[in-house]
């Protein structure tokens, strides 16, 4: 695999294990336009490379990805027809996702948010650190959580708490996050690294096919459910990409103050 030309993805080979970093440290590793549309091709090519047995997502400093970037929020609130384009990508990475035939491990190290924990959480396997916070608060944007947390949450944990944390944008600790089973396995952040670099490992060890196979098969229902909510989510996010509760909380958000929402 050609890793030329990647600017906020970095990469590390350990053997049979490609481990790959969302690299925007400085935003919290936010997605913005540029690592919306690397990731989604990286998602692309990887499935090409014989290299790669298992692949290790985490994200670089202190979170795994604070999410949707605030300042590409305004962009689209200033000229909603840029939304239409956005919508088709993000439904687009979804299913590139859950075609990789390699198992992805999620490394959640730190804050894991909105569009980042969608990423997270559609991963085959999760490890979180015990700090770090999962959330999807999209409702707290006046926005709908049409990039996939409607679909992933409630097959994780189940309808009832799926609609507690969506409807409420409230977060989760990694710790709080395995009770539940919302994510796999949560340990110490000093820990974090042996125990996912272990199972990676292990992983990468085991019968190559079988194991691709085995995803592929599991993930025959998942990518059913997806395609159909993801359809329902895009077009009510759009939707609230035009209302004023949107607008009005991108602006508090930028200016640090409590959102008015007035329910348009």
């Amino acid at each position: 695999m050609d890793f030329e030309g990647y600017k906020t993805l970095a990469f590390r080979r350990d053997a049979r294990v490609l481990h790959v970093s969302f690299n925007r440290p400085d935003t919290l590793n936010a997605f913005d336009a540029d690592l919306h549309g690397e990731f989604e091709r990286f998602v692309s090519e990887v499935p090409r490379d014989d290299a790669t047995h298992v692949i290790v997502l985490s994200g670089a400093g202190k979170a795994f990805s604070a999410g949707g970037d605030i300042d590409h929020m305004q962009e689209l609130v200033d000229e909603p027809a840029r939304i239409y384009g956005e919508i088709a990508t993000g439904k687009r990475l979804i299913a590139a996702l859950l075609d990789v035939p390699q198992p992805i491990i999620a490394k959640i190290n730190g804050p894991a948010i909105g569009l980042g924990a969608t990423i997270a959480l559609f991963c085959d396997i999760s490890f979180a650190a015990h700090h770090a916070k999962i959330a999807d608060p999209h409702v707290k944007v006046g926005f709908v959580a049409g990039d996939g947390g409607a679909v992933i949450w409630p097959q994780l944990i189940g309808f009832a708490r799926a609609k507690q944390y969506l409807l409420t944008g409230d977060a989760i600790t990694g710790q709080e996050a395995a009770q539940i089973g919302l994510v796999n396995f949560a340990y110490p952040a000093d820990e974090l690294d042996a125990a996912v670099d272990a199972f990676a490992q292990r992983l990468a060890g085991g019968a190559r096919r079988a194991v691709q196979w085995t995803k592929a098969t599991i993930n025959v229902g998942l990518k059913q459910v997806a395609a159909s909510v993801l359809e329902a989510g895009a077009a009510y996010e759009m939707l609230s990409n035009q209302t004023r509760d949107h607008a009005e909380a991108v602006a508090a958000f930028r200016a640090k103050r409590a959102p008015d929402f007035s329910g348009d």
